[in-house]
Order: C-alpha cells, then structure tokens, then sequence
C-alpha cells in the first residue's frame, strides 16, 4: 500500500489496483486510515480564487519504456500486439481526471512526443487540444527538439489568472537532453516579475542546476551557467514564488540557498509509473499543489507494471516522498 495524497480535504491511498480515497477531512489535522498516519496540508489564507493542472513527458508515440541510453538495466515494457498505446490509454485517463476539475488552465510541461515528429505531434493535440482547446498551454521539451521540429517552440508564454501569474519556458535545444535558459527569456521573466501585481509561478520542462551542489558540465538538466542566472534572478524577485518542470519522471522538491523558501519542484511523468498529473489550487494566501496518480483501471495495470523498471529501483526515485507530492507554497515570502 502508498499513501499516495494528501491534500487539505482528502487523501488517497492505492493498494494495487485498488484505489481508497478519504474525503470530507479538515485541514492540518491528524488522521490515521489503512495504517497510515498523517496531517492534511494546512489551507492557505483567504478566498480559493483559481484552479489549474500540469502533466510533463507525455511521450505520445512511444513504444517501449525503461529504456536509458548507455545503460542496460531492465525491465523494458511494450504492450502486446493489437492493444492500445500505452501513452495513448494514460493520457486519455489524465484527460479524463483534469476535466472533472474544470480548470482554468492546462499546462503541458514539455516531451508531447516521443520522436519529435509531426505525426506524434498532431496526436498530442487530438487529445488535449479537443479536450481543453483555449485553456491548453504547452511548451516543447528535449524529445520533441530532438530533431529540430519547431512546433510549441514559442520562448516564453504568460496567463493571468486571479491570484497568479503563470510564466511557462521553453527550455528545450535542439538536438540535446539537456535544457538552456537564454537571455532573452531571462529579461522577459525579469520585466514581467517587476510588474506583478500577484504571485508568479514558472513553468519548464527542465529542472535546474542547484549551485548547492558541485558543478557538473554535462547536467541533463537546464545547464548551470543558465541555471545560476535564474536562480539569481528568482532570488532577487520575491514576487516569484516557484519553479515547476518535468524531465527527470520523478517527484521532488529542492530548495536553494539564495532563493529560500522557493520550492524547485519536478513532478513524475505521465506515461508509465506512478502516472502522474498535479492540480494546483490558488488561494489569497498561497498555491497547493496536489498530486494525482491517474486512476483508471487501465491505468492503474499499465503503471503496476511499469514500477518495476530498472531494476525495481524506479518506484523509489519516481514516487518521491509525501512532502514531495503534496505541499503548500505561502503566496509571500517570509519577512
């Protein structure tokens, strides 16, 4: 059994395919079900003003996952001839789970494809463009600028919502894993944090390079000199409350040094386990992010299998912990 989420009103457990859900619980409140004891997050201040969700690594096109380059660890997993794509059934089911939220914004974190190519493309936008039409926002990642396709390439995009502002990144260079910050973008996300009048939140499919750490030239994140420079520039404006990207199929929460207590989160892909979308709630008094496993019964097979990937070391690393998946980030730095 995972004690799967916790949010401020309800947690899940899985067991399985079994799926237990605990609803109508208060907020920063202990409770025990399943031999699970816990706290639910505790609500923001003031009025709920919005609600918007992410998904990362799609992957439409895919055919066989636990596969890293160089690396030969196994287990790899194909569906059998005749069945659905797997990319296919998981993003149906998260389609299907983020429109009961009827959120204002889709954001899609970057790899929508798995080659890059026009086709898988054209098949990303068949599911979430009809799903979610003017509220999709989505942003290339290094699967789709692989080989140079252009498409979702816009450098930086913004939505105002109440309550936040939203700064999506294309972090993506063609031909590499790795990701980049350039200036350009860099100045943009200077100019609209000096205007804000309500928190930032920004989005990318990279995660970035920590200064804590030792440098390292090769990071199969965004690079560190460009990492350095928007973590500096994150630090300098407080108005800028988070980073939120994909890539690395894993849920975590870093903090950095000089940026403080904002959270540099990475949330679990969507194609294979957990299978994973996050909700973000916007309040007067901060944004929670709640972390879903997509649910379905075929989902739920596909994702039990796939958890054994490399070597049964993937649940570990792609699960992450509690505080990893579900937190809360105050809407103001704290004085």
């Amino acid at each position: 059994m995972e004690l799967t989420t916790v949010a401020t009103d309800h947690a899940v457990v899985h067991d399985g395919l079994a799926v237990r859900r605990y609803d109508d619980l208060e907020p920063d409140t202990v409770y025990e079900y399943d031999a699970f004891a816990f706290r639910t997050l505790a609500r923001p201040a003031g009025e709920r003003l919005a609600t918007f969700a992410t998904v990362n690594d799609v992957h439409f096109g895919e055919v066989e996952c636990g596969i890293l380059d160089g690396l030969d660890i196994g287990p790899t997993f194909r569906v059998a001839d005749g069945e659905e794509p797997y990319p296919e059934t998981m993003n149906r089911a998260a389609i299907h789970e983020i429109e009961q939220l009827d959120p204002a914004v889709v954001i899609v974190k970057g790899d929508l494809t798995s080659e890059g190519t026009e086709e898988e493309y054209h098949d990303f936008l068949e599911f979430y463009a009809e799903a979610f039409g003017d509220t999709l926002v989505h942003t290339r990642g290094n699967h789709d600028a692989y080989h140079g396709a252009s498409f979702a390439s816009e450098p930086f995009q913004r939505v105002d919502l109440p309550g936040a502002t939203l700064a999506v990144l294309d972090t993506s260079v063609v031909g590499q894993a790795s990701g980049h910050v350039t200036g350009e973008q860099l100045e943009w996300l200077h100019d609209l944090a000096a205007e804000a009048d309500r928190p930032v939140y920004v989005f990318g499919h990279h995660h970035v390079w920590s200064p804590d750490t030792t440098r390292h030239e090769t990071y199969f994140g965004i690079d560190p000199d460009s990492s350095v420079r928007l973590v500096e520039l994150v630090a300098a404006r407080p108005v800028i409350r988070g980073y939120f990207a994909g890539h690395t199929h894993r849920n975590r929460v870093r903090h950095i040094t000089i940026s403080r207590d904002v959270p540099w989160v990475e949330v679990a892909c969507v194609k294979d386990f957990p299978g994973a979308w996050a909700e973000y709630q916007v309040h007067e008094g901060g944004l929670v992010q709640v972390f879903h496993r997509i649910s379905t019964p075929e989902a739920l097979v596909w994702t039990e299998k796939t958890r054994h990937m490399f070597g049964g070391m993937y649940v570990g690393y792609a699960f992450g912990e509690l505080g990893d998946r579900c937190f809360v980030v105050p809407a103001h730095r704290p004085t």
